[in-house]
């Protein structure tokens, strides 16, 4: 599994939104520090991005803002400080279409709680400019989201649409130097962690994987990723359950066991406290 699509994998816990914004005049919004996977794309008009580290952004029509990992930020008519801004309206009704000075595509994963630990590996928030030419389909993929549209199938097809913009984004943030693998031998103990979180996992048969000595093993995992191994496959086991909750229908035990659990009051006793939920609970609330 390569790190795009593990990434992807790691947020299906959450459900796929996406909704036109629109303003005029004198305007702006602040996106509060939630854990989402996602993306604004601009339609008309043109804004500035506001951060609270960094000096504002020009942003136009057919760039796309990539946001992760609790990263506030903000939307403006003009230049100004964080702060100065009020907090997006999710009550907000966009005018008609062609009514609005600015217009932008908003889709995430919206996620319960902190984030995964994969999610944390990306960058907080960054500013892309699609080459649309190379890209003909993007164009397309965002209109058909801007459509919102209903009926049966629409939320797995909304989540898909969402799915392969972030995967564009994600490309894109790589082709620009971007980092979102791991150096040779973190990056097979990454996927072998992936591919069979089911295995019982230690730190030595890792860093066997990897190629390395324990010690090294531990000290470059912990760094390129953020967490210790051990804390990582906790996290990907987890958000693999949950995930298994959301999309099927496979009794809890046989979740447990897909994931390296060897019962179900283990990965249950576990998922609530990393989620702070029972497992029977968090797939009752999918629907």
């Amino acid at each position: 599994m390569d790190m795009i699509t593990a990434a992807i994998d790691s947020v299906r816990i959450g459900r796929a939104k996406a909704r036109r914004i629109t303003s005029s005049g004198a305007w702006g919004i602040r996106f509060p520090p939630i854990a989402v996977l996602g993306f604004h794309v601009l339609l008309r008009g043109e804004g500035w991005l506001v951060t609270a580290d960094d000096a504002p952004v020009r942003v136009r029509p057919g760039d796309m803002i990539f946001t992760a990992a609790l990263a506030e930020h903000g939307l403006a008519h003009a230049p100004c400080r964080l702060d100065e801004l009020p907090v997006f309206d999710v009550d907000h009704r966009p005018e008609p279409e062609g009514a609005a000075d600015f217009e932008f595509l908003c889709g995430a994963y919206a996620l319960d709680g902190r984030p995964p630990a994969l999610l944390q590996r990306l960058p907080g928030l960054v500013a892309l400019t699609p080459d649309h030419a190379a890209n003909p389909g993007l164009r397309a993929l965002v209109e058909m989201l801007v459509a919102d549209f209903t009926g049966a199938g629409s939320d797995a097809g909304r989540a898909a649409l969402v799915d392969l913009l972030i995967v564009h984004a994600l490309r894109q943030l790589e082709e620009q130097g971007w980092a979102l693998g791991a150096e040779p031998g973190i990056a097979e103990a990454l996927h072998a962690i992936h591919a069979a979180p089911e295995r019982p996992w230690t730190v030595p048969q890792l860093s066997d994987v990897a190629g390395m000595s324990r010690t090294s093993f531990a000290r470059r995992f912990t760094a390129a990723v953020g967490v210790p191994p051990m804390a990582y496959l906790t996290d990907w086991r987890l958000s693999t359950g949950a995930r298994l909750l959301r999309q099927t229908s496979t009794p809890l035990a046989g979740i447990a066991r897909r994931v390296g659990y060897a019962t179900e009051f283990g990965f249950a006793a576990a998922f609530r406290r990393r989620y702070g939920i029972a497992p029977g609970r968090f797939r009752s609330q999918a629907g």
